[in-house]
């Protein structure tokens, strides 16, 4: 059993690390307030090689190991979620399903261009009445020969507006339930497709997160991911990935909260000596340190399980359940060790422990993550 990470997993640390700290910092808060999406900021990531970081390079990837994109989302979200959640999903969602499921037509159009960072993809499959109850799909595309026509809502959808590619689940077949759901790539511009309002959201303000309206959308049966009613199984798949993604967004919170208090209990002075020379303070650090440590191993042994081949659902739910548990106290205690200032944006965890909610919450409730879990610990 190792612990060390390679030289190049070092190396793409130290990159993701430099970025945020040096391109993603400055502006963040300016960002939050202003509900701003970084565009800029991704355009880089893309152009580093962070939007399709384990795709293969012949479709315009970085051909890199899950561990790596592990790193790299914690580094990134330390700094800023709201561009770390593009980076997931791009990556988790939408290029490692084309890659995995998609025809090599479909690689060639649509993943070349989102691996290298040209465009960026949305994944949609939340609708009004279907959160946690994924089957509930009420958007349908109904076979009209050689297309669908796809009608229906989608929303709470990351990258709404900006994406230019849509992996859209649809009800095809309602007698046959989730096995009638099928996945359609949806391109941007196509006549019917309308982006609904923005959310005006708690945390994650600069992530674009909008509706979106399907009204008679034409979609070419060559735009169907896998065989007929193979779309419900493939958003479980890739949803699976996805908590990998989402657990080390939660974790890099948790670290970026925890470095922030750290650095402040050694600065500020009350009764004669540093903050974290008090009791009080020193032990909610140690639970920081020991919670993110745990949560790190977690996430790094779920990657390491998807990279060898192994069935990773239930590490990756362990991952996520308590990776985002634990951003969610550490953020809050950073808040607290901060005092007053905590309460300030300029100070930066306040930020973070908005942030940190949604972790809780999207690609999976907490509560969905315990079915998975109790499940696979059933089945055994």
């Amino acid at each position: 059993m190792k612990f060390e990470l390679t030289e190049e997993h070092l190396m793409i640390q130290k990159a993701a690390r430099d970025f945020a700290q040096n391109e993603l910092l400055p502006g963040v808060i300016e960002r939050d307030n202003e509900q701003r999406f970084p565009a800029e900021q991704i355009k880089q990531m893309g152009e580093l090689g962070f939007l399709g970081m384990m795709v293969d390079p012949k479709y315009g990837g970085s051909g890199l190991d899950t561990i790596s994109y592990v790193l790299a989302m914690e580094e990134i979200s330390k700094v800023d979620a709201s561009a770390s959640v593009v980076m997931s999903v791009n990556n988790s969602l939408v290029c490692w399903g084309l890659e995995k499921f998609g025809t090599e037509e479909q690689k060639e159009k649509y993943l070349k261009p989102l691996a290298s960072g040209q465009i960026i993809g949305a994944f949609c499959l939340s609708e009004p009445e279907a959160g946690s109850d994924a089957t509930s799909q009420k958007t349908t595309a109904i076979d009209k020969g050689d297309h669908y026509l796809l009608n229906g809502t989608k929303n709470w959808i990351t990258n709404g507006s900006t994406a230019s590619v849509y992996l859209v689940m649809a009800q095809t077949d309602v007698e046959a339930g989730h096995k009638g759901i099928n996945c359609l790539i949806v391109e941007k511009d196509q006549e019917g497709f309308v982006v609904g309002k923005k959310e005006d959201k708690l945390g994650i303000r600069g992530s674009d997160t909008h509706s979106l309206m399907f009204q008679d959308v034409k979609v070419p049966k060559e735009n169907r991911i896998g065989e007929e009613g193979f779309g419900f199984k493939f958003a479980m798949k890739v949803l699976s990935g996805g908590r990998v993604g989402i657990a080390s967004q939660a974790l890099g919170i948790a670290s970026g909260a925890y470095e922030l208090a750290l650095k402040y209990s050694k600065e500020r002075k009350t009764f004669g000596k540093e903050i974290g020379k008090h009791q009080a303070i020193a032990f909610k650090l140690a639970d920081m340190a020991t919670e993110i440590d745990a949560a790190r191993l977690l996430c790094i042994k779920a990657a390491w399980m998807k990279d060898n081949g192994q069935n990773f659902d239930r590490a990756g739910a362990q991952a996520k359940l308590f990776a985002s548990s634990v951003a969610m106290k550490t953020t809050v205690e950073a808040v607290q060790i901060h005092g007053g200032y905590g309460f300030v944006k300029e100070y930066h965890v306040e930020r973070l422990m908005r942030d940190a909610k949604i972790t809780q919450i999207y690609e999976g409730t907490s509560e969905i993550q315990k079915i998975v879990i109790s499940r696979d610990i059933l089945r055994d």
